[in-house]
């Protein structure tokens, strides 16, 4: 049963963003490029162990495998990656009205480093995962191993970009926790099976975003995401149809 009503994980992950969007605009001049691409690189491993953790337990791997093959192929055939950045574009557009780029960068690369930070808070596989795992059965950790490397990412970007990158806090809450609400009709009607390979799933997602990060291969993560949406029905269909004829 969900043992928590309160999104405790989502709040902190968008008062971490919130805070290190802050901090980051106020003191991004003390940080060297050096240092922040070392971050990045320690942001990418992190996430990477993240989802090497989440896989671990997986019951049903064919069955997970075709989920995230049938869900990639989903998003790749939609577009979902394109639909995504357009709606975070517009996004960005609104945020502006509020909040002026940098001199120091011209409009065109604020404009698409924004986008970047709004996909990367808001779409993120950690953060879908992430939620409606706490929706499910009420477990924060991975919303809150997630603030730790949004804070720092906050931070980084903020550097750059200027206090712009705390408002984007606002979305990602409200996003968030329509996911987590979602969670808690979903949840009655899955197993401890079910749930082991929706995990394993947005593992996959989180060790894709950790090769991202660090520039090894550019999964296309936002693509990914229907493999989310689909992995519980082909986990529950594996067991109750599949594995019976096996």
């Amino acid at each position: 049963m969900v043992t928590k009503t309160m999104p405790i994980g989502i709040i902190i992950n968008a008062l971490a963003v919130l805070l290190g969007g802050i901090l980051g605009a106020l003191g991004g001049n003390l940080m060297s490029a050096e240092f922040k691409n070392g971050l990045n690189l320690t942001f990418g491993i992190c996430s990477m162990m993240m989802g090497i953790y989440a896989i671990a337990p997986m019951k049903n791997m064919a069955a997970v495998v075709f989920a995230i093959i049938i869900g990639t192929g989903i998003g790749l055939a939609i577009h979902l990656g394109d639909w995504i950045n357009k709606g975070a574009a517009q996004m960005q557009h609104f945020i502006s009205r509020f909040v002026n780029s940098p001199m120091t960068m011209d409009q065109a690369t604020f404009d698409a480093t924004l986008v970047t930070v709004i996909v990367l808070f808001c779409v993120s596989g950690t953060g879908i995962y992430g939620s409606l795992t706490e929706g499910m059965n009420g477990d924060a950790t991975i919303l809150i191993a997630k603030s730790i490397l949004d804070f720092f990412t906050a931070v980084i970007f903020a550097a750059n970009l200027g206090y712009v990158v705390s408002l984007v806090a606002v979305p990602q809450f409200i996003f968030l926790l329509l996911l987590f609400l979602g969670a808690h009709f979903i949840y009655p009607l899955t197993t401890p099976d079910m749930i082991l390979d929706f995990k394993a799933a947005g593992g996959a997602l989180m060790l894709a975003s950790g090769f991202r990060m660090v520039q090894i291969k550019m999964f296309p993560t936002a693509d990914m995401i229907p493999m989310m949406v689909i992995v519980m029905p082909i986990s529950w269909f594996w067991m109750q149809v599949i594995l019976p004829l096996l």
